[in-house]
């Protein structure tokens, strides 16, 4: 009996999109448990990536992707990782996994990401273009699709819209975000996570990315995101670190816009994983620790225009905290 020839098997990819503090690895992580043999990669825009730590109990293949935007780095970076990824997948009689999934930093135009693996002749014989993903958040969803072009090019390329955080949203946030869905992907019903939740297999049910193209491609300007990355060898007092995190999202609500970080507090030994986004911060997921952590405190700011005071400020901050 003959089995299929492995070097014409196409790796199917779902590409995860989304801007800043949209609840994109949330939903991966719920993708994820219902997958069969996965792999990840992972791109974080700030140089500490904070994201793997999310998805590190899954046991899977993971490639993170850290320092910068991975739709500026497609043939320098994405397009080697796919070959290599595939022949260590050829040479190996039990296949590591079956499917890949690409998460995107928030900040990223997922077009020349799409573009490669449709176009590229290498990638195109060996890996299929499953579908895109993006995820919205109802809360500030409208503001940010009317601000960043990068938001509405990760909608307008979408096969699936996912609005998250829509229990925590306004009436008048989510006919906002609505009116803004219908204008750039009129072809495209959103699905609704509701506390989090949904069904895997509705998102994951796609036609076919390969078989149509957009007709119209967004013109994206060059990006002016900026990120800072601190470290810490002490632990905090988690009410005064939440209260200075809330105090700073709300000092720069126009330009900082997304802040990350897994955090050691006091008389614990396993750390937070914290997240903020737009003047928000959201509640803190408790993660067990590793044997290989070093105990340190990692917090990513991203920025709109660079700010070079962030630092200062933060240090201030915290000093004053303490006193």
């Amino acid at each position: 009996m003959q089995t299929a020839n492995p070097a014409k098997h196409r790796i199917p990819v779902i590409v995860l999109s989304g801007f800043l503090g949209s609840g994109k690895t949330t939903l991966l992580n719920r993708l994820l448990a219902h997958a069969h043999l996965p792999a990840i990669i992972v791109n974080e825009f700030g140089s500490t990536p904070i994201d793997q730590q999310l998805l590190r109990t899954h046991n899977i293949p993971l490639s993170t992707l850290a320092g910068g935007c991975l739709c500026c780095q497609v043939q320098d970076v994405l397009t080697p990782l796919l070959k290599n990824l595939r022949m260590a997948w050829e040479a190996q009689p039990k296949k590591p996994f079956e499917c890949i999934f690409i998460e995107t930093s928030g900040v990223a135009n997922p077009e020349p990401i799409l573009d490669t693996l449709l176009r590229q002749r290498w990638l195109a014989a060996r890996y299929r273009l499953e579908g895109m993903i993006a995820t919205v958040s109802a809360v500030n969803g409208a503001e940010v699709l009317a601000r960043f072009p990068e938001a509405q090019a990760q909608i307008a390329w979408a096969d699936k819209i996912i609005i998250t955080h829509s229990d925590r949203a306004t009436e008048t946030q989510m006919d906002g975000l609505l009116a803004q869905l219908a204008r750039l992907a009129p072809a495209i019903t959103p699905l609704q996570a509701v506390n989090g939740l949904i069904d895997p297999a509705e998102v994951m049910t796609f036609r076919h990315a390969e078989r149509y193209r957009l007709q119209q491609t967004l013109s994206i300007p060059a990006h002016n995101f900026y990120s800072v990355s601190l470290q810490f060898d002490q632990p905090f007092a988690w009410e005064r670190l939440q209260a200075m995190l809330e105090t700073l999202l709300m000092a720069y609500p126009k330009q900082l816009l997304r802040l990350k970080g897994l955090v050691y507090t006091l008389n614990e030994s396993d750390p937070l994983v914290v997240q903020g986004a737009v003047k928000t911060l959201f509640p803190p997921v408790r993660i067990p620790a590793r044997v290989s952590d070093d105990g340190r405190s990692r917090l990513v700011f991203i920025t709109d225009g660079e700010l070079a005071e962030l630092p200062t400020v933060i240090m201030e901050m915290l000093q004053s905290s303490q006193t």
